[in-house]
């Protein structure tokens, strides 16, 4: 692990308890916590459409939320997969402590539920006892976000998170484990990271950890009020006179397309097609939804 990660994790950090109503929304995704310290240039979760009340950095921790996971779970009557991190990463630097995600994986397990989780930290190898043992009862998948294959770049644009290398090495992990895994490649930044260079190194190390699919809806970038303002804040300190040339080009466009788009998706998915790995984004979100109950297909195969 990196040094300065390795300091960074342990130094003080900001963090405060709320208890909350609940803590499955309606399509059984769960953010155990609200806020980041991760610290990516582009995160969308800064937007102000999602009314966090708190400064980002500041730590929202659901204090209840694994009493209320436990008992929803027990009410449902029908197994499903759980999905963790649409908003906040489950291994932000925080759970080294607290092992709420932990927790959660526990309950999850108890109740023969599956689970898929996003994140960009190595630190979900911790919890590799866990994600084998649902993944033996039901199904765990592992997404990981990749955006930047040049190290010194990738700790630019997100700085307080495992590498890019640091990820893919975790893949590999997961992979001999057995555990699925699907990419986000999102977002490839105009004149930042959206060359050809930096898409076939994300690519060769997806087909070395033979993911089951890449998620990718183009080459580029989203910026809402609150996550545009903090974005051209780190452009001015990162890439100097980067901001204006967006302002010029894109002004308060909602999707910033890359000049390489079309290019570069045409290598992504022929890349993709040649590997044998899934690209096309509603097949890879109906198989993170589908459940299944590998205990049952057993069964069935013993009494055959």
């Amino acid at each position: 692990m990196d040094k300065a990660f390795f300091i960074y994790l342990f130094k003080e950090i900001d963090m405060h308890f709320t208890k909350v109503k609940g803590i499955l929304s309606p399509k059984n995704g769960m953010n155990l916590y609200r806020g980041c310290t991760h610290g990516c240039i582009y995160c969308d979760s800064r937007s102000t459409c999602y009314q966090m009340n708190h400064k980002f950095e500041d730590i929202e921790i659901k204090e209840n939320a694994i009493e209320l996971l436990e008992d929803a779970l027990k009410r449902k009557r029908k197994k499903c997969m759980i999905g963790m991190g649409s908003m906040t990463d489950p291994y932000i630097p925080e759970e080294i402590k607290l092992k709420h995600t932990r927790k959660a994986l526990e309950v999850v397990s108890r109740y023969r539920f599956g689970i898929t989780l996003i994140t960009k930290s190595n630190i979900v190898l911790r919890d590799l006892d866990l994600l084998k043992e649902i993944n033996e009862k039901t199904k765990c998948v592992v997404q990981m976000t990749l955006t930047t294959y040049d190290e010194e770049l990738c700790k630019e644009i997100e700085p307080n998170v495992s590498t890019t290398k640091e990820r893919f090495e975790a893949l590999l992990t997961l992979r001999d484990a057995g555990i699925p895994t699907v990419v986000w490649l999102t977002p490839l930044l105009p004149y930042i990271n959206d060359t050809e260079e930096n898409l076939l190194g994300i690519l060769n190390y997806c087909k070395e950890a033979k993911v089951y699919g890449i998620l990718c809806f183009g080459i580029g970038v989203t910026l809402r009020d609150g996550s545009r303002e903090y974005f051209y804040a780190q452009l001015d300190k990162k890439f100097p006179n980067l901001k204006e040339q967006y302002i010029k080009e894109y002004g308060n466009s909602y999707i910033i397309n890359s000049k390489n788009n079309t290019k570069l998706m045409k290598i992504f998915h022929e890349f993709c097609e040649e590997n044998k790995i899934e690209h096309k984004p509603d097949n890879i979100f109906v198989y993170l939804n589908e459940f299944e109950d590998k205990t049952e297909f057993e069964q069935l195969s013993f009494l055959d």
